[in-house]
């Protein structure tokens, strides 16, 4: 690389630190093309992207950065996981470390909020954006369920009722 592509490459960087929701901060010391390969496939489908960078062009790209806490992280063979879903990178990135020991999770962050290998797999374990909004969608119908079953059961009690009354009469 020459000094005009590092200085793209380092404000495509700036760019996308800045723009994401979340970060996560991993070691793939190890792994082959194909895991590798596979982990960027999970990671789309996902939603994430993966990027490799020499560390210290991604240090000058963090400077100035709400995802700044990162620079400690980035040491030895590092990969970063990205994604606009604060949910999608780590879900994706924790998943990828269960199946493939050489895969270490070094930890992240959201915002400000600097994340530890715990901290991302606390979030990986939280529900995307999508099934929050199905779930908040579902709470807000079932009031309304529940009222439209409520005002329909006084009729069907009060009809079970002279029903049981038109038996006893019966017999």
């Amino acid at each position: 690389m020459d000094r005009t592509e590092k200085k793209e490459f380092v404000a495509d960087l700036r760019g996308v630190f800045s723009k994401t929701a979340v970060v996560v901060v991993a070691q793939y010391s190890g792994l082959t093309v194909a895991q590798m390969q596979n982990l960027r496939r999970q990671m789309r489908q996902a939603g994430a992207k993966v990027q490799v960078a020499k560390n210290r062009l991604a240090k000058i790209a963090l400077e100035g950065t709400a995802v700044a806490s990162i620079g400690t992280l980035l040491r030895g063979p590092t990969l970063i996981a990205y994604s606009d879903d604060p949910v999608a990178a780590p879900k994706a990135a924790v998943t990828f470390a269960k199946d493939n020991e050489k895969f270490v999770l070094l930890g992240g962050a959201m915002g400000t909020t600097a994340l530890n290998p715990d901290g991302v797999k606390a979030l990986a374990t939280m529900p995307s954006l999508d099934e929050l909004r199905a779930r908040l969608v579902g709470l807000i119908q079932a009031p309304a369920t529940k009222l439209a079953q409520l005002s329909t059961a006084p009729a069907a009690k009060l009809a079970r009722v002279l029903k049981a009354y038109a038996d006893k009469d019966a017999a």
